[in-house]
């Protein structure tokens, strides 16, 4: 099985909890207020919460002036690391960003090698798409994140008492911050991620502040592959795409409410979006070029007028803080859009 194959079925994992994706997650509703998650408090100790954003609740119970031990509840199960982590493994790119994004960046010791960003983080040869308990373990981590578990590697890493968080691909932006927090919970920085969320949420809502009216009567396609598969307004990054208010093309193509239906060319032709996002620039060489060359694409008004836009596949694969930036190049292209047509 290939490396891009792996990624599309990671991919349309996000709505089957398959995994790490392309990575979509990558990445929603959202209520963009913090809801209180549930503590459990020893006799005789002081009990802390990190503030949730989903179902998924962080509680702790104290015993030290640090904060630790702490029991972090995720999709897995219970997690309790007993003390602050100071060699941390990430098997995420998503994790290792938020990582970094949150002050843990001296604490993780190394990452995937599919951990590109930020630059600085310490990548190395362990796979991103079969992670491999002995080699982790060699590593002699007190803390590790993943985005997907193939089914013994957590169970492996606990084995040898070696606690491992498990942060799936998101599929709501609550889900996403509820992620990040626990990742600050557990790592001993929880206010630099409660800043993060705060931060993250103001960006966004500035972002599409500035939009005109009338976007609603846009339209727009999001390509994951060249076989078409794109993402719905009820996928991570078709609910973040839809705070612009422009239509998405493949809402009418998904009754079932799967989230990542397949297209087909003939229906992007008809639906003629106004405009074209490549999620597939960088795994599948797409663009302008390679898209207008596509039997009878050339006659829809995005590729006449060169509406199509090149994310960066990384960005628009992943749930962490740099949702920000696709948001922004999305509202750049609209409003571009209407400057031409002023």
């Amino acid at each position: 099985m290939s490396k891009r194959t792996i990624s599309i079925i990671v991919a349309v994992g996000v709505v089957l909890a398959l995994g790490f994706v392309l990575i979509l997650r990558s990445t929603s509703s959202e209520t963009e207020s913090a809801a209180p998650g549930s503590s459990t408090t020893a006799p005789d100790t002081t009990s802390a919460v990190a503030p949730t954003t989903t179902e998924q609740t962080t509680t702790t119970t104290a015993q030290t002036n640090d904060g630790f031990p702490v029991t972090i509840d995720t999709p897995s199960g219970p997690v309790t690391i007993d003390k602050k982590p100071v060699r941390i493994v990430s098997i995420s790119p998503t994790s290792t960003e938020v990582l970094f994004a949150t002050g843990a960046a001296n604490q993780v010791v190394a990452v995937d090698d599919q951990s590109n960003y930020p630059s600085e983080a310490p990548t190395t040869d362990l796979s991103a798409f079969t992670p491999n308990v002995e080699a982790i373990a060699a590593l002699d981590p007190d803390l590790v994140f993943l985005s997907f578990d193939p089914g013994d590697v957590i169970a492996g890493l606990e084995a040898i008492g070696i606690p491992a968080i498990l942060h799936p691909p998101a599929s709501t932006i609550d889900d996403a911050y509820s992620q990040w927090e626990q990742t600050g919970f557990a790592t001993g920085n929880l206010a630099a991620a409660v800043a993060l969320v705060s931060s993250t949420t103001d960006s966004l809502r500035a972002t599409v502040a500035g939009l005109p009216d009338g976007t609603d009567a846009l339209s727009y396609y999001y390509e994951l592959d060249p076989t078409f598969f794109s993402a719905t307004s009820s996928s991570f990054i078709g609910s973040l795409f839809a705070r612009t208010g422009v239509a998405n093309i493949a809402d009418d193509a998904d009754p079932d409410g799967f989230g990542f239906p397949q297209l087909t060319a003939e229906y992007i032709i008809g639906s003629d979006p106004t405009l074209i996002y490549l999620a597939d620039t960088k795994c599948c060489g797409q663009d302008l070029d390679t898209v207008a060359a596509r039997p009878g694409w050339n006659v829809m008004s995005a590729v006449e007028l060169g509406n199509v836009i090149e994310l960066d596949d990384d960005i628009a694969s992943r749930w962490g803080p740099r949702i920000t930036e696709l948001l922004e190049i999305v509202v750049a292209s609209i409003l571009d859009l209407e400057t031409a047509d002023a």
